[in-house]
C-alpha cells in the first residue's frame, strides 16, 4: 500500500525528515504549456513577444527563476534549498508557448517542486502579460519531465 510522505503516524501533516539522507546532486525539469487563441499568438509574434507591459518571455523567465528560489515560502513542507542552478526556457510551438524549468542543487532532498513552481509561475506571468489581448489563454499540462538524483529517477 502506498504511503504519503508528508503525514506522520497520526495522519498529521509534517515536513519530511531528511537528516539521515545523503547529499547528492539533484536535478529536476518541469514543463507547462500556455495555449493562446491564434490571434494572440500572431500578435505576440508580430510584436516580437512584447506587449505594453514589456518583453513577455524575458519577464516570465525572471519570474520563474524567482519563484523556483522561493518555493519553500509557497509550499508548506518544502525545505529551503540553496539552488545552484535554475534555467527557464520558453519556445513557441504553433499557438502555444512551451515553458521548461530545470533546477539543480547538491542537497539531501530533490527539486521537483522548485522546477514545477518555476514553470508554473513563468506560465502565470505570460498569462498576466497577455490577458489584455484575450482571457481565453489556457495554462495546461504542467508536469515533471525529468528528475535525477536521490532515491528514484523519472524521465
Amino acid at each position: 500500500m502506498a504511503t504519503f510522505t508528508h503525514v506522520d503516524s497520526s495522519s498529521r501533516p509534517t515536513m519530511v525528515d531528511v537528516s539521515d539522507k545523503v547529499v547528492t546532486k539533484r536535478t529536476a525539469t518541469a514543463q507547462t504549456r500556455v495555449r493562446f487563441p491564434s490571434e494572440v499568438a500572431e500578435a505576440l509574434r508580430s510584436r516580437q513577444f512584447n506587449t505594453p507591459k514589456g518583453p513577455v518571455f524575458q519577464t516570465a523567465i525572471i519570474a520563474g527563476t524567482m519563484a523556483a528560489k522561493r518555493t519553500h515560502d509557497l509550499i508548506p513542507f518544502c525545505h529551503p534549498l540553496g539552488i545552484e542552478k535554475c534555467s527557464v526556457s520558453i519556445e513557441m510551438s504553433g499557438d502555444e508557448a512551451v515553458v521548461l524549468c530545470t533546477v539543480s542543487v547538491h542537497h539531501k532532498t530533490g527539486v521537483e517542486m522548485e522546477a514545477l513552481t518555476g514553470a508554473s509561475v513563468a506560465a502565470l506571468t505570460i498569462y498576466d502579460m497577455c490577458k489584455a489581448l484575450s482571457h481565453d489563454i489556457v495554462i495546461a499540462e504542467t508536469r515533471l519531465v525529468e528528475k535525477r538524483g536521490g532515491k528514484s529517477d523519472v524521465g
